[in-house]
């Protein structure tokens, strides 16, 4: 048994202790990023739409799926079929190890038109060991609306590859996913018309008034007069496009090269599985205490074996149990932080007194937890 104590956060409001003190440097104003309208906003209607079919890849070399796997021969026996070919009775004897079942996704870009290509990406459902060296046969592509707005059909991509017995196989990446560029052709418009647009709004990425309202000024200073005015936090709306003047490809195009100031959000993002932590630069902390240190308890069982004398007739075999218990402790590490204490400064701490990754994931959480963490905190 082994037990680990890692962290202790002692959140305090005085800055009197000297440990290790780390001080905080005078609090920084929010950083300011210019950034180009279209590259933090998007126009209401002009979007991409989500595609997905069924569809079946053959010519795999004995890597497709198995026979638990009955919806991949079903798929098989519909299209023959459909090809003059009856085999519905035989369905539960074929045995076919070169097919595999998979979906089929792909995004279609805004204003596509029939005949533009897209890339698709084919992910195996069933238990296909590999889909390398497969052709996806004609597997046409549905929207929300049920509507069929693509056909893909080609020869897989694959980033990776699996080779050797399932007892001392190799497997790099994942061989079960593939792409076809160019794979899918459109079928249908799905285009929105610009001419039958009654106004323009911007729609902010990340929600923020102050954003909203600077995108508002700088499009009027633009345009001229008061033509477009914040909804909400995330919505721009410019109502009159007579007034605007101009065609309106023109005028997207002319709002979205302005140019606008934005704050970036304060946020914390810490992944568990990994370790990793990202914190943005204008993450700040409050004044607070963190307090290291190990207690390590371990404790082993050996089992012996305990004999009686050679040629004994008394006495008898028996296994006993004899358990060791070590202890360790390293003395406890302080840091503090100083009100408005920065990202580096907190970073710098940690790993004065040893942190490691997943220490200072831990840590974080504490402070989060105490309101001392003046930030958003994400946990993927």
């Amino acid at each position: 048994m082994f037990r680990k104590i890692a962290a202790v956060i002692l959140m305090v409001g005085v800055a009197g202790m000297m440990p290790a003190e780390v001080a905080a440097s005078d609090e920084a104003a929010p950083v300011t990023h210019l950034a180009r309208l279209k590259d933090i906003s998007d126009f209401e209607g002009i979007r991409d739409n989500q595609l997905i079919g069924y569809g079946l890849v053959v010519g795999l070399n004995g890597t497709g799926d198995k026979q638990q796997t009955i919806f991949s021969v079903q798929t098989l026996g519909n299209m023959l079929q459909r090809m003059g070919v009856s085999i519905q009775g035989q369905i539960s004897t074929i045995q076919v190890r070169n097919i595999a079942a998979v979906f089929v996704t792909a995004k279609l870009p805004p204003f596509a038109r029939p005949g533009m290509k897209i890339d698709v990406t084919i992910s195996s459902i069933g238990d296909a060991k590999s889909l390398s060296g497969g052709t996806l046969l004609m597997t046409p592509l549905s929207g929300a609306d049920g509507k069929i707005y693509a056909a893909a059909q080609g020869s897989l991509v694959i980033g990776g590859y699996s080779a050797g017995p399932a007892t001392s196989s190799k497997v790099v990446n994942h061989p079960t996913v593939g792409r076809i560029p160019d794979g899918a052709l459109v079928e249908r418009d799905a285009a929105l018309d610009l001419k039958q647009m009654k106004m323009v709004e911007v729609m902010l990425r990340d929600a923020d008034f102050e954003t909203a309202q600077e995108t508002a000024a700088v499009i009027n200073e633009k345009l001229g007069g008061n033509l477009a005015r914040v909804v909400d936090s995330r919505r721009i709306e410019i109502a009159d496009l007579q007034a605007a003047g101009g065609e309106l490809p023109a005028l997207l195009a002319k709002i979205g090269e302005l140019p606008v100031h934005t704050k970036p959000a304060a946020k914390v993002v810490v992944n568990e599985r990994t370790g990793t932590v990202v914190m943005g630069g204008n993450v700040t902390i409050s004044a607070c205490a963190i307090l290291h240190g190990n207690l390590s308890i371990q404790v082993t069982t050996e089992f012996k074996v305990s004999q009686p004398e050679p040629f004994s007739k008394t006495g008898e075999t028996k296994v006993v149990p004899q358990t060791t218990v070590q202890t360790a402790e390293t003395p406890v590490q302080v840091v503090q932080l100083k009100e408005g204490a920065t990202v580096e400064e907190l970073v710098r701490g940690l790993q004065t007194m040893g942190a490691t990754a997943r220490d200072v994931v831990a840590i974080l959480q504490g402070i989060k937890e105490a309101g001392a963490l003046n930030a958003d905190l994400e946990v993927l």
